[in-house]
């Protein structure tokens, strides 16, 4: 029996997709689970996973093209299939329109005596190479046989001495670019002594400015400030790591805050939408990263639940797997709030636009000594302290000021009395 896989909805709201490599065959033997193609979508790069067991009887996108999400992708069958007109196969699945189907990934000529140095690469790895000059014999494969893939080019030109040739005309990019340059590109200084370039914009990059424009134009932003004296917070956090088995960071320590402060003020843990207020249950919070690829927010699921070296261990993971392009659609779902965090380049404070469909975004500054009053009235001295400062942009629909105002409170006193963060 043939079975037809269509393009999955591999990022939410995403309606097409760009098929960037695929990693099987016409003839392969196929598991469910298995991966069986490279995709962009506008979030990330995501490997697509086979539905069903069986043999693969046809590709029916090439790579490089768009796909419509529910597009035919892949028809699964058996052996005896392979024998069949594809239009046939195509007919029995329902799908009325015969499809062409892309040749299977073209495999260096070799003679018979040369099979064990056969090289296997996929073709869009095939064109990366051939644009930038690479030898396919010195590029190491990680794909099934040693199939050189488009992540190996890319290490391999990582891994490379930058060439001579201006960026203007660097055609070695490890994406390729969806759709031609903007017509502004036509009519940019060409010449050397302007000192301008062009590099077009990757799919990712024009997803972040599409969806944070509409946020900033759509979403009625207000923001809070807060100050929170972390000393004691820094202490525990060298305590933790001298057993933990993963590095904590104070990053981590503030996404466990933002999990207690939503168990606190749980009328905050919700996102608007136009058919009513929707209330999580969940603490699920998602955590910015500035991956090689781009802006990404993956969510952690039950921070509140997780073990402070267990949430560690989930962002590092996430991380590596954002500058690798393999998140997968649900790593990037869910949630009502995102943490970012700039303090690592020295920024003391600043505002972020929300991550729609989230209701508020957390600012995390550096943390700096600072003098600070303490004491009661009439006893107060000033003395040193380490000063983290806080900014919650937050979405008017969904959140009023003062359950703001509380629940950054609730994040604050978490922050100050770091032993609620265990328990």
């Amino acid at each position: 029996m043939v079975q037809l896989m269509s393009v999955p909805e591999v990022a939410a709201g995403a309606s097409e997709v760009l098929l960037a490599e695929w990693s099987v065959a016409t003839g392969a033997e196929v598991s469910r689970g298995d991966v069986i193609a490279v995709a962009e979508t506008d979030k990330a790069v995501v490997e697509v996973e086979a539905e069903f067991d069986g043999v693969v009887v046809g590709l029916l996108a090439q790579v490089g093209e768009r796909v419509d999400v529910g597009a035919p992708l892949m028809l699964v069958g058996t052996g005896a299939d392979l024998d069949r007109e594809l239009a046939a196969l195509l007919a029995e699945v329902g799908v009325s329109a015969p499809a062409a189907e892309p040749a299977a990934p073209a495999e260096p000529v070799v003679e018979p005596a040369a099979e064990s140095a056969r090289r296997f690469a996929s073709p869009l790895a095939r064109r990366l190479i051939e644009e930038a000059g690479l030898d396919l014999a010195d590029i190491t494969g990680t794909g099934p046989r040693g199939r050189v893939r488009k992540r190996d080019v890319e290490r391999a030109l990582a891994d490379r001495a930058p060439a001579p040739a201006p960026a203007a005309t660097t055609t070695s990019a490890p994406v390729p670019a969806p759709a031609p340059a903007p017509a502004a590109a036509a009519v940019a200084p060409a010449a050397p002594a302007s000192g301008l370039s062009i590099e077009p914009h990757s799919r990712l990059r024009r997803s972040v400015a599409a969806r944070l424009t509409q946020a900033k134009q759509e979403i009625p932003h207000f923001y809070l400030t807060r100050s929170a004296r972390i000393d004691d917070l820094l202490a525990l956090r060298a305590q933790v790591n001298e057993h933990a088995p993963v590095r904590v960071s104070v990053n981590d320590l503030v996404l466990r805050a933002v999990a207690v402060a939503h168990r606190a003020v749980p009328e905050a843990n919700v996102v608007w939408s136009e058919e009513g207020m929707v209330q999580h249950t969940s603490v699920d919070v998602a955590v910015a990263v500035a991956s090689e690829r781009g802006l990404v927010t993956p969510v952690v699921r039950g921070v509140d639940q997780l073990s402070l070296s267990g949430l560690a261990r989930q962002v590092g993971d996430y991380v590596g797997q954002a500058n690798a392009g393999r998140l997968q659609q649900r790593d990037l779902e869910g949630g009502t709030i995102t943490v970012t965090n700039l303090g690592m380049y020295g920024v003391e404070e600043f505002s972020a636009i929300i991550n729609p469909p989230h209701s508020a975004i957390l600012a995390v500054g550096a943390a700096r000594p600072e003098p600070v009053v303490e004491g009661e009235p009439g006893e107060q001295r000033i003395e040193i302290r380490t000063v983290l400062r806080l900014v919650l942009s937050v979405d008017h629909r969904a959140i009023d000021g003062a359950l703001a105002a509380r629940w950054m409170a609730s994040l604050v006193e978490a922050l100050e009395r770091p032993m609620t963060l265990l328990v």
